[in-house]
C-alpha cells in the first residue's frame, strides 16, 4: 500500500511538472524580429508636427510622412488654412524632367527645404544619380585626390505665389554655415578658436572660408598667444589625444567654436576659461581603429578628486581686444553658467546668429554654484568688472537652476526655484528684490516657454497639477506674472509636447500615451483649437500585429508613495500560460526611463517582450526631476540602493494582481545607470532578481563622473583650522556585494566608452571572479557607450540570455543569428 502511494504521488508530481511546463511561453524569435529598427521605419512614420516658423512670425510649414507618403503643408494660423506647399504630383514632374531621374507624388526626396525672406520663395535640393565632377574647392579636401566624381545635386527655387520652378546654378546655391563662427553684433567680424587660442577674421575673409576652408589667402587675426592644451581660449572642451602626431596637429589647426557672449552694442564679449592640466588623464584603446591599435587619451575628474584650479571668468573690449579677469571667487571649486539670450529674431542678424550675453549694455548676469551644489547665486557683472549677488539659493541637497527670464525692459526677471518643495516661477525686481510668488502649489512647473510682454502672461510646462492623472504627463498652462488663477491650455489624459511660436500667439500640441496614436493639433494662446493638423497612421503597425503596452499605478516600498509604469506583453500573449517578468530600469536621478507618449522605444522593451516575456519599466522614488524635491531627492547620499526597494515590490505587486506573471522568473536589465542598477538588484535581492543582462554600467560611481556622481550622491566639504578647504566622497559600490551573487549575469561594456569607462564592467568583473562567481562577459570592440553599430547585435545576445536562463530554451544551438543575417540589405 505505501509503495502504490509512493508511485501515485510521484505519478501527479510528473504531471504538475509537465503541466508547468506547457503552460511556460517558449522564446518567439520571429514575432520579436518583425519589430526590429529597420522594419519599424517601414512600419511607423511621422508622430508629431515640427513647426517652422517662417522669418520668425505665426506661419509655418512642416513635413509629414505617412504610408502614402511624404507630403509638405503651409500653415497660416490668423487665417485658419492649412494648404498643401504645392502640388506634389506636378512638382513630381518638373523635378523629373529636369533631373532626368524619375519620381511620382509618393516619393518625392526633397531636402533642405527653407523659406526665403520673400515668403513666395522657397529653396530645396533634390540628389540624382547622375555622375559629376567634384568642385575645385571640394577636391582640394580630399586626402584621396582620384576620388573626384560624386552624384549631382540639384538646387531649385520655387516661387509659391506662381507655381514657378526655377533650376539654380550652384554657384547660386546657399552659402555653408560654418559651425565655428561667432559672429560680432554687426557681423563685421568672425571670432573662433584655433590652437587653442582666439582669433578673428573679417567678414571678407568668412566667405572665403565658406567656398574654402583651407583657402591659403584668408587672412586672420590672432588675439591671444597663451592658450594651451587643457588651458584654451576655446576648442578644447572633449580634447582627446591618440599619439598620432601628424593629425593631432592638423587638428590643432582647425577652427573650432568659442563660446563667447556679446554686450547688445557689441563694445565687450566674455568667455569663461579653465585650467585643466592637473587634472589626470584616463585612457581607451581602441583595438579596431586601424593597422595599429590607438590609444586615446582625455582628461576626466571623477568625483572626491582635488581640483587645483578654478573657473575664470574674462571680460573682453572688442576695441582693444584686451582681457579683464573677474573676480567671481565665492567657492571652492564653484562652476559658472555663463548664461546667454535665448535665440529669437532679435539677435538673427544678416542671415546669422548672435549670441548675446544676459543683461544689457552695461552689466551682465551668471550662475555660481557651489562644489556641491547646496549654494547657488545669480550675480550681476559689470563691464567695469564690479560684481553684485542677486540672489541666493540655499538648501542641504543638491540645487537645480535655470536661466532668469528677464521682462519688463529688464528691470525685472522670473526666477525658478524649488525652494518650497516644488518647482516654481517667482517674480523679481533686477535688484534680487521679491515681488511676488507667480505660481503655488503641489505641482512641478518646468520650463517658461514664452513670455508676452503686453499682457504679462507666462506661457509653461508643468506635472501633476491635474489630479487623478499621471504626474508625469506634461501640461501647457499660461498665469498672469502677478500670480492668480492658472489657466489649463492643453485638456485631456495625455502627455502633451508643446511647440509654440516666438510671439506666444500660437502653439502645436504634440500629444499621445503609450496606448494612442499621437495627434497634433494647433492652437491660440487662449488655448482654442484652430485646426486638427494630423494624427498619425499606425495602420501598418497593426497589420504587423502590434498592440498597444499597457499603463500601470503601484505603490512604492513605504506603501504610501504612487508609482507609474508601462507593461509591454507579448502581441501573442495567451493568458492561460505563465510568463516571467524583466524590469527594464534606468535608476535616473535626472529622469527616469518609463515612455509616457507614443514613441520608437521597441527596440528594447517592446521588442524584449516578443520572445516571450512580460517587461515592465516603472518610476522609483528619487527617480523623476518632475514630481516633487522629496520624490527627486529621496537617493541622495544612498546612490547604489536607493531604487532597488521598489523595483522589487513593483514585480511583487504585479504578480499578486496578474496571475499569468511568474514571480519565481524575474530579470532585469538597464543600460548605463540601468546597467548599474540591475546588477546592483542582483547583488541585494540575490534570492529575487534571478536573471540581469547589465550593459555599460557604472558599477563602481567613484570612477564615474564628478559631476553626476557627487551631485546626486553627495559630496562632503569640509573646512581644515587652517581654513583650507577640501572634499570628501564616499559611495557604495557593486564589487563590494559580488560574493552575494546567485543568478545569472551578463556584463556589456564597449571597449572604448568614453563615458562610463570599461574599467566599471572590468571592476566587476574582476570582483566576481575573485568570488568564484560563474557569469558571462561580453566586450563589443570599438562601441562607445551606445554600442553604436553594434546595438543590434546585443539586442539578440540579451534575447537569448533571458530566453536560455529565464524560459529554460536550449535552442540557441546555431552560430549564425538568423534574424540579422535576414535583414543585411540587398547588394
Amino acid at each position: 500500500m505505501k509503495h502504490l502511494l509512493s508511485l501515485l504521488l510521484l505519478f501527479s508530481f510528473t504531471v504538475v511538472t509537465a503541466q508547468e511546463k506547457s503552460n511556460l511561453a517558449k522564446p518567439n524569435y520571429h514575432l520579436a524580429s518583425k519589430f526590429s529598427p529597420t522594419k519599424l521605419g517601414k512600419l511607423i512614420f511621422s508622430t508629431e508636427v515640427n513647426p517652422n516658423w517662417i522669418n520668425f512670425g505665426d506661419k509655418f510649414w512642416y513635413e509629414y510622412n505617412t504610408p502614402q507618403g511624404k507630403k509638405w503643408y503651409l500653415v497660416d494660423p490668423k487665417n485658419k488654412k492649412k494648404s498643401e506647399l504645392f502640388d506634389h504630383a506636378e512638382m513630381a514632374r518638373k523635378i523629373s524632367s529636369i533631373v532626368r531621374n524619375p519620381f511620382d507624388a509618393q516619393h518625392l526626396e526633397i531636402r533642405n527645404l527653407r523659406f526665403l525672406e520673400n515668403e513666395n520663395l522657397v529653396r530645396f535640393e533634390v540628389q540624382s544619380t547622375k555622375d559629376t565632377v567634384k568642385s575645385q574647392e571640394e577636391i582640394k579636401k580630399l586626402t584621396n585626390k582620384k576620388d573626384t566624381i560624386k552624384k549631382k545635386l540639384f538646387y531649385f527655387e520655387y516661387n509659391i505665389s506662381n507655381n514657378n520652378l526655377t533650376e539654380l546654378s550652384e554657384e547660386s546655391k546657399d552659402k555653408t554655415r560654418l559651425f565655428w563662427a561667432n559672429f560680432n553684433p554687426d557681423t563685421t567680424r568672425v571670432y573662433y578658436a584655433k590652437n587653442y587660442n582666439l582669433y578673428w577674421m573679417d567678414y571678407e575673409n568668412f566667405l572665403k572660408a565658406q567656398k574654402d576652408e583651407k583657402d591659403s589667402t584668408i587672412v586672420e587675426h590672432q588675439i591671444t598667444t597663451d592658450g594651451v592644451q587643457y588651458y584654451a581660449w576655446g576648442g578644447d572642451e572633449y580634447s582627446v589625444t591618440t599619439g598620432d602626431k601628424k593629425s593631432e596637429e592638423e587638428e590643432k589647426k582647425k577652427r573650432k567654436p568659442v563660446w563667447i557672449n556679446w554686450s547688445p552694442n557689441g563694445k565687450y564679449f566674455t568667455l569663461t576659461r579653465k585650467d585643466n592640466r592637473e587634472y589626470s588623464a584616463l585612457w581607451v584603446i581602441n583595438n579596431v581603429a586601424a593597422k595599429r591599435p590607438t590609444l586615446e587619451t582625455y582628461k576626466y575628474l571623477m568625483p572626491g578628486e582635488t581640483d587645483s584650479t578654478e573657473a575664470e571668468l574674462y571680460i573682453f573690449d572688442s576695441s582693444t581686444l584686451k582681457p579683464k579677469q573677474v573676480n567671481i571667487a565665492a567657492f571652492k571649486n564653484q562652476t559658472i553658467s555663463n548664461w546667454n539670450k535665448d535665440r529669437t529674431k532679435d539677435s538673427y542678424k544678416g542671415k546669422h546668429y548672435i549670441n548675446y550675453w544676459l543683461g544689457n549694455d552695461e552689466e551682465f548676469y551668471i550662475a555660481r554654484s557651489s562644489r556641491d551644489l547646496k549654494r547657488i547665486d545669480i550675480v550681476a557683472v559689470n563691464v567695469n568688472g564690479q560684481t553684485k549677488t542677486v540672489l541666493e539659493e540655499r538648501s542641504n541637497v543638491y540645487l537645480d537652476i535655470k536661466k532668469p527670464y528677464f521682462i519688463n525692459n529688464g528691470n525685472q526677471f522670473i526666477h525658478w526655484s524649488q525652494r518650497d518643495g516644488w518647482g516654481h516661477f517667482y517674480l523679481y525686481n533686477k535688484n534680487g528684490g521679491l515681488v511676488n510668488q507667480i505660481t503655488k502649489g503641489e505641482f512641478h512647473c518646468d520650463d517658461l516657454t514664452r513670455f508676452n510682454e503686453n499682457t504679462g502672461t507666462l506661457f509653461f510646462r508643468a506635472n501633476g497639477k491635474e489630479k487623478n492623472i499621471d504626474p508625469y504627463y506634461s501640461y501647457y498652462y499660461s498665469v498672469s506674472k502677478n500670480g492668480g488663477p492658472i489657466k489649463l491650455l492643453t485638456p485631456g489624459d495625455f502627455d502633451h509636447q508643446v511647440l509654440a511660436s516666438e510671439s506666444s500667439n500660437y502653439f502645436i500640441d504634440n500629444f499621445s500615451r503609450v496606448n494612442t496614436a499621437p495627434v497634433s493639433n494647433l492652437y491660440s494662446s487662449s488655448g482654442q483649437l484652430i485646426m486638427k493638423l494630423e494624427e498619425t497612421d499606425l495602420s501598418n503597425l497593426f497589420a504587423a500585429g502590434y498592440k498597444f503596452p499597457e499603463p500601470f499605478k503601484v505603490k512604492a516600498g513605504d506603501g504610501i508613495t504612487d508609482l507609474y509604469g508601462v507593461m509591454y506583453k507579448p502581441f501573442d500573449f495567451d493568458s492561460t500560460k505563465t510568463y516571467p517578468i524583466i524590469e527594464y530600469v534606468y535608476p535616473g536621478p535626472q529622469t527616469e526611463a518609463v515612455n509616457k507618449s507614443f514613441g520608437r522605444s521597441m527596440d528594447r522593451i517592446d521588442r524584449l517582450a516578443q520572445m516571450g516575456f512580460i517587461v515592465v519599466s516603472v518610476g522609483n522614488r528619487g527617480g523623476h526631476p518632475s514630481r516633487s524635491k522629496w520624490y527627486h531627492t529621496y537617493g541622495y547620499g544612498n546612490l547604489r540602493d536607493y531604487g532597488l526597494e521598489d523595483k522589487k515590490v513593483v514585480a511583487e505587486q504585479l504578480a499578486d494582481k496578474y496571475s499569468f506573471i511568474d514571480i519565481n522568473k524575474v530579470g532585469i536589465t538597464g543600460h548605463s545607470g540601468g546597467g548599474f542598477m540591475s546588477t546592483a538588484a542582483m547583488l541585494v535581492y540575490p534570492d529575487f532578481f534571478k536573471v540581469a543582462v547589465s550593459g555599460a554600467g557604472n558599477h563602481e560611481n567613484n570612477i564615474y563622473n564628478r559631476w553626476w556622481s557627487e551631485r546626486h550622491h553627495g559630496v562632503k566639504e569640509e573646512i581644515t583650522s587652517k581654513g583650507d578647504t577640501t572634499f570628501t566622497y564616499n559611495i557604495q559600490r557593486n564589487t563590494e556585494l559580488a560574493k552575494n551573487l546567485k543568478g545569472k549575469l551578463l556584463i556589456v561594456t564597449g571597449d572604448i566608452d568614453n563615458n562610463v569607462h570599461p574599467a566599471n564592467s572590468i571592476r566587476m568583473v574582476d570582483a566576481l571572479i575573485r568570488a568564484n562567481k560563474r557569469f558571462d562577459f561580453l566586450l563589443l570592440p570599438g562601441q562607445r557607450h551606445g554600442f553604436g553599430d553594434m546595438t543590434e547585435y546585443f539586442f539578440w545576445r540579451m534575447a537569448d540570455y533571458f530566453s536560455q536562463h529565464l524560459l529554460g530554451s536550449s535552442e540557441m544551438n546555431e552560430t549564425d543569428i538568423m534574424e540579422m543575417n535576414r535583414e543585411k540589405p540587398m547588394k
